[in-house]
């Protein structure tokens, strides 16, 4: 068959394409033990849930606004300015099928062929092959573990040029765990300030897994925030991933040119969904600083295990749930049967040798790094990493 020539400018998820492999091993009779993909171990809070079962007896079955409810829109609104002290109205909101379309419109919405969108490594696996589809082009900036996989100020002003349209960036990072302080946040504004053309896209859909001080959003600064998008959503600090439900927060004119959008993909994301999630966003957040708490006692139970493992080189994490050690030193070595070349050859050798998978560090702009999350339970996490260091201790 002759496919469309969209389909070869971007590439398969490799933190999907990792699930896949787990998957049909688990299907042939493998104990495996899943650290790739980035979700939490958690059910959703029943105080959620039992809002969505009313909106079901309630009969809301229709047809929804393409930019979501408007108690929804009032809602992140209201969260926006309880958590991040930022002033948004409803016109300012467009709710997704999650925070992953938030970042397709925007960027469809912004990028045009050829325009440059610069993104600080290591960085999620989808934010590259979005800007592929728009025809854009991605301009990497290579962070270290020395600078805590951030981007300095000089780093960011030598990369912006005059075809630079849009700016992206996590904290806390999917998959280095780094969080920007406001302090670093502030260096960089007065970047942005010079080049009144480039946008700034906040991915924050972390927020709530944070082992510093609290969330800091660059959207707070007023010099720039007209031209800040942020993006969030329900998955990660209120464990909904399969409800699909996303959230950004841009200026009016970007609002609209993502309704557009939507209004031709998806149109309005999932009613019940919707309904819920206005609970979720505005009642008691305990069950969120509840989860975080758990992501952190794993946090230091994992540092204090790979602290033990010959050749790893491991940045603590400041926010969400993954570790993103340098396992180059293992690049060369053998077990006799596998060689390993490389970062991809290692989370293979695991996934086939231990039946623990992980995401390979290439596919996050790090070709070093393999990503593992702890987002599972301590026994399953304290299993693994018995297997993974009995699978590493046979490569000389």
């Amino acid at each position: 068959m002759q496919f469309s020539s969209l389909l070869e400018k971007f590439n398969e998820p490799e933190t999907l394409k990792m699930a896949k492999l787990a998957r049909e091993l688990r299907a042939k009779g493998k104990d495996v033990i899943d650290l790739s993909l980035g979700e939490p171990d958690f059910d959703t809070p029943q105080h959620i849930k039992d809002a969505a079962i009313k909106a079901i007896k309630d009969n809301w079955s229709h047809y929804t606004p393409v930019s979501g409810f408007l108690d929804l829109r009032e809602a992140v609104c209201t969260k926006l300015k309880r958590d991040n002290n930022l002033d948004y109205t409803p016109e300012n909101i467009v709710v997704s099928t999650g925070a992953k379309q938030c970042l397709a419109n925007t960027i469809l919405a912004l990028v045009d062929k050829d325009d440059e969108v610069i993104i600080p490594t290591p960085f999620w696996v989808t934010y590259s092959e979005l800007v592929k589809i728009a025809g854009g082009k991605v301009v990497q900036v290579q962070t270290n573990a020395d600078a805590g996989f951030k981007i300095t100020p000089q780093q960011l002003e030598a990369a912006i040029t005059p075809k630079t349209k849009v700016f992206l960036y996590s904290s806390p990072c999917n998959p280095s765990g780094a969080v920007y302080s406001k302090t670093e946040l502030a260096a960089l504004v007065k970047v942005f300030e010079k080049y009144p053309d480039v946008y700034i896209m906040s991915d924050e859909i972390y927020e709530f897994i944070n082992f510093k001080d609290g969330h800091t959003s660059i959207a707070q600064f007023d010099s720039i925030k007209d031209r800040v998008i942020v993006i969030n959503g329900l998955s990660k600090g209120f464990a909904m991933t399969g409800w699909r439900l996303g959230y950004m927060a841009a200026n009016k004119e970007i609002a609209k040119a993502c309704d557009k959008l939507q209004g031709q993909f998806t149109s309005g994301t999932c009613s019940i969904t919707q309904k819920a999630a206005v609970i979720a966003l505005t009642a008691d957040l305990k069950p969120s600083f509840d989860m975080a708490k758990e992501f952190a006692k794993r946090k230091n139970r994992v540092m204090e295990i790979v602290k033990g493992i010959p050749g790893f080189i491991c940045t603590e994490p400041e926010g969400a749930y993954y570790i993103f050690p340098d396992i180059s030193y293992y690049f060369g070595k053998t077990d006799g049967t596998t060689t390993i070349h490389n970062a991809s050859d290692l989370s293979m050798y695991i996934l086939n040798t231990a039946y623990v998978s992980s995401v390979m560090g290439d596919a996050f702009g790090e070709p070093k790094c393999v990503r593992f999350s702890f987002a599972n339970s301590l026994d399953n996490i304290e299993k693994a990493w018995v297997r993974i260091k009995d699978a590493l201790s046979k490569l000389k």
